[in-house]
């Protein structure tokens, strides 16, 4: 049975790396698009961070 799981993950895996790298009718796979938008998705990210901690500090100092 651990030999059957095997497989199935690993053909899993394969397909999943298959379809990230497939270039679309577009000539851009997934994994382009997905490399393209990170930096936008990270200053997002930050961005929430930083609002929500500001946010904390201002409850904490509001209960003090």
């Amino acid at each position: 049975m651990s030999l059957f799981k095997l497989i199935i993950v690993g053909a899993a895996v394969g397909y999943g790396i298959n379809y990230l790298t497939k270039k679309g009718s577009n000539g851009r796979s997934v994994l382009d698009d997905i490399a393209e938008n990170a930096p936008d998705w990270f200053d997002k990210a930050k961005q929430f961070a930083q609002d929500n901690i500001s946010q904390a500090a201002e409850r904490v100092q509001a209960r003090n």
